[in-house]
Parts: structure tokens; sequence; C-alpha cells
């Protein structure tokens, strides 16, 4: 009977994969693998997961099918053999303004989860992840961290913008069109002659949102090829990309350099000031928080505005500016956007590669000074991005900053409180939202939306409405990452956990200081913890299913919104 060699080898090392396939003992597991279509030859060498989030429902994932088979032809003629598997994934943009939205961020845990099952039950030697859009980066990259097995990512690229006559479009123009038709400026008509061409085809969606941000940050913390973020979706040079991850696993598992090695509290350091240098998502936050919680590495949330004060915004991409990942992808990338910052980076820190961060970038060249801009010119002398505390969020709120009108980064107003992102979304359809106002909207956190929904349509209405930058929202929800204006989100503590938003009542006042990060309302303490005492014991909405586990499980969203351990 055959069977593999006893103490096997790859570079230097026992293999984990011989727990499957090694011994008299591991006939069995042998004859099953056979089945698979392995031959002996396989058996010999390295087993390497291909973690695939393909979906026929996602368009930044339709495609997957064709990364994963370049990936796994690069990790074949490197000398290892491929197994693929998928994930679930969910899309925020058709998920978005219905119940749907509620399951979006408490799928990363699954993702990790189902990340973590496979890759045990299987004793991969190493893996490549395969995301693309919101959850599933940030899913697969705590999975990652846990496993702590050799890892390397690939995303399946950007879309490109659309186009009508000689202006660019994107799905965040399809959310704004929606407020022009309810202010009058646009027909139904009009609107359906957008909705065909503002997703030209696969991708994630064109603009500098949750998912594009998400992926060019893998190649500041250290964990993808540089061109990952923006090389676009539709583009050879993506396949090519994928054989070169490929290739490049079974170098990380010969010289057995694993996540932990890579994500430490330098390289996430380096990841937020990426963020700061681009305005990316909010939600960067949010994840990057749940990355250092999965891998034990504190990162207190007021560290953020620590790197955004020495941080400049270099990069001014939709929903803040009129250029997409397309064109930052052309300008130089992610790498050019790194090399612009220099010693603001911790350039030492390790990568996949094999190389550190400096010798990474070291090549790496700005072509078009409109899309990045340097140090001595840039956009705003700080981040993109912005963390406030005070008396109405004593946890913290995060604000893209980079896509605030500067007449709204201070503001002082009365509150128009909703206990819904729905009755805020009928109000401003119905005209009762009035210049000046703060809209409030609460029990939409991780516990109690349940999952923290993403809100995109009371923005984007604003924004079509004219009003963004008249009219500031404020959450313990999350917005979207094509969200544009003064939209403050992830107040912590949450309505839920009876923090000081669910205390708020029609026409209190709030002020807003983005520049000096504060968010206050104009409450005595004692009035604050007298109204929360009156307060009624929170119901959570769903009495069944995962979100209710996930309401019983999940934390605060300034600690990343992670599982209590």
């Amino acid at each position: 009977m055959f069977s593999v060699p006893q103490g096997r080898i790859f570079g230097c090392r026992k293999m984990r994969s011989d727990t499957v396939k090694r011994g008299i003992e591991r006939a069995p597991h042998r004859s099953l693998l056979y089945a698979v279509g392995c031959t002996k030859r396989d058996l010999e060498r390295p087993f390497i997961g291909i973690v695939n989030s393909f979906s026929e429902v996602i368009p930044g994932h339709v495609h997957l099918r064709s990364i994963a088979e370049a990936v796994k032809d690069g990790v074949r003629s490197a000398g290892g053999t491929p197994f693929e598997f998928n994930t679930i994934g969910v899309c925020d943009g058709i998920a978005m303004g219905h119940f749907g939205m509620r399951f979006s961020l408490p799928s990363r845990e699954l993702i990790a989860d189902s990340c973590e099952v496979v890759c045990e039950a299987h004793a991969f030697d190493g893996l490549v992840f395969i995301p693309n859009c919101d959850k599933v980066v940030p899913g697969m990259l705590m999975a990652a961290v846990r496993l702590n097995l050799p890892s390397i990512f690939v995303s399946g690229g950007p879309m490109l913008a659309g186009r009508i006559g000689g202006s660019y479009i994107d799905l965040n123009t399809m959310f704004m069109a929606v407020g022009r038709v309810v202010r009058g400026e646009m027909s139904e008509m009009e609107v359906g002659a957008l909705e065909e061409l503002a997703c030209p085809g696969p991708g994630s969606c064109a603009g500098m949102f949750t998912a594009n941000t998400m992926n060019c940050l893998t190649e500041a913390l250290g964990m993808a090829l540089l061109g990952n973020g923006t090389i676009p979706a539709v583009e050879a040079r993506r396949l090519h990309l994928a054989r070169r991850t490929g290739e490049k696993i079974m170098e990380l598992v010969a010289r057995d350099i694993r996540p932990l090695d890579i994500i430490t509290r330098e390289s996430i350091h380096n990841a937020l000031a990426v963020d700061m240098a681009l305005g990316g998502s909010t939600n960067s936050v949010l994840h990057l928080m749940a990355i250092a919680h999965e891998a034990g590495i504190d990162f207190p949330l007021f560290r953020v505005n620590q790197i955004g004060e020495s941080i400049p915004h270099l990069s001014r991409l939709s929903p803040s500016g009129e250029y997409h990942v397309e064109d930052l992808d052309l300008a130089g990338g992610i790498g050019a956007v790194m090399r612009e910052l220099g010693e603001l980076l911790n350039l030492g820190v390790r990568t996949v590669s094999g190389n550190s961060l400096g010798e990474v970038i070291a090549g790496a060249e700005t072509k078009d000074r409109e899309v990045i801009r340097s140090r001595s010119n840039p956009f705003s002398p700080t981040g993109g991005i912005s963390v406030l505390f005070g008396n109405l969020a004593p946890d913290g709120a995060v604000v893209k900053s980079a896509a605030v009108s500067p007449g709204m980064l201070a503001h002082r107003g009365p509150a128009r409180v909703f206990e819904s992102e729905a009755h805020a979304t009928k109000a401003i359809i119905g005209g009762d939202i009035k210049a000046g106002d703060v809209v409030v909207i609460r029990y939409e956190g991780p516990k109690g939306g349940p999952g923290m929904p993403e809100m995109l349509a009371p923005t984007s209405l604003l924004s079509g409405m004219g009003m963004d930058d008249k009219v500031a929202l404020i959450t313990d929800g999350r917005f979207s990452g094509a969200t544009r204006g003064a939209a403050i989100g992830h107040v912590s503590p949450e309505a839920a956990s009876r923090g000081p938003i669910a205390a708020l009542k029609d026409g209190d006042i709030i002020r807003i200081d983005i520049p000096n990060h504060r968010l206050d309302v104009e409450l005595s303490e004692e009035e604050i913890r007298g109204r929360l005492a009156q307060l009624p014991e929170f119901e959570p909405k769903v009495k069944k299913g995962y979100l209710k586990r996930y309401t019983e499980k999940v934390t605060s969203a300034s600690t990343g919104a992670v599982f209590a351990r």
C-alpha cells in the first residue's frame, strides 16, 4: 500500500498537512484525497487552501473564479497543491436600506469563523485569501491572524467607473439621484438611464468606499503585493497579480512567515496612516480595531487622531472628489501614496513580498499630481478621518472629515431624533428636515440595529437635495463608505447600551467640532444621567436566528464590534 514517506519536510520543516496524509493510519484520509483528484505527487507537496468568496449575486465577486484559477496555477508552478473552498459574502449595495443590511457586519464574524473551520479541519500549510467586498476583507484578515498560518491576500479588484456623455458615474451617483428625484431635479426616466451605466462590470464599487479602502489597506498592512487595492478587476494585470500571489504563498510557507509576523502595532499604524492619506471609509477604523483585537494588539481608538494629526490628506477620490480607484492606479497606486508618506510610516515592517515595506515602495513613483499630491501640497495637512469624543460619545464616534464641507466642520444645531433609519429617511423625503438640523438616528448600533447597518439612503438623499452642507447626521450605526457630508457614525456607547445618545430629545442643542475632535450635547451630566435612568430596559428587535445570537455576543463599535471573549 502506498504511503507518503514519514517526516518529509518542506523548507526545512515538517508540513502541517502531514497530519492528514502521512502514515499508515492516514490511509483512509489519502483515499479521500485521491477521490478529489489528487495524485501521489500532489500528496508530497504542501497543501494550500484557496479561500474564495465567489458569488453570483455580488458584482465584486462574480469574476473571482478566474482569479482563483490564476492563483492555483501559481501555487502549482511553485510546487504546491491548491484546494479551493468558499466563504459567504453580502453585497452592501443590494442589502442597503432594508432588513438585509442588518446581516452585513455580522457576516464578518461568520466569514472569519468559516475560514477557521475549514482550515483547521483540513490542516492546510498555507492560505491564499481572495476577498473583494466590504466585510469579506476584514473577516478574512481576522481569520488570517487567528489561524496564523502563512497567508497572503489578492482581491478581485475595483470596478471601473461608469460613463455617461463626458461624465464619470458610480454607485453613489445612483443613491444621490434618488434625492434629486425627490427634489424634482431629475425624472425617473433619467434615473433609469443612469442605472444601466453606473456599474459597468465586475469589481468592487469604483470609489474609495469601504471595499476598496480595505483592499488598499491590505497593501499597507503588508499582507498583499503592490497593486492589490487598485488594479482594475477587468485588466489582465489582475490575473498576473493573482498568479504571482499563488507563487508567493509557497515562499511564505517555505520561510514560515506568518500573519502575526506581519500584522503588528506598527503595521496597523501604517494602515491607518494610508487610510488618512486616502480619506478612506470610516468603516476601516471599525475593521482595523477588530483585526487588532483578533491579533491581540492593544490599539486604543484615540490613537487614530494621533496618527491623523501627522498624516496629510494626499488623494481625494469619489465620494469626496472626482477621481476613482482606476485613476489612483494609473497615478502610481498605494505604493506611490506610501512613498509620498515616507518616514511617516514604519518602513522596517515585514511584508508578504519577503522584503521590508521600505524596500517594497522604493521604486514606486507618483505619475499624476492631481490624483496623488505631495506632502508639501496636500488637500489637507491632517488626515481624512477623525474620531470625535465628548459627552455624547464618551467612547468615540467616527467621521470622514475629508468628505465634510468646510462650513460643517464646526456646527451647532437642534437635534431631530429618530429611532431608526427608516423613520429618518421618511422625514427627509417628506421635507421635514431643515437647514441647521442635526439628524440623530439611534438604536442602529451593533446591539440595537442589530448588526449596525450602514445607512447610505439618508446621506445620499440630503446630498441629492443639496442639503449635505447644511444638515449634520449622527448615529450609533454606520454610514456607507460612499457617504459624504457631516455624517458621524459609530457613536459609542450605543443607545441599546444606554449610551448618552439614548438620552437625546428633539430640540437638544448638539455641538460638532471636527477640528478639535469633539461631539457634545448642551446638557449637564446630571440631566443625561437622569434621562437615562428613566429609560425602559432595552428590548432586542430580533428574537431568533443568527442576529439574536449576534446581539447577545457583540461588543461596542469602539472596540471593533467584535464578539465578547
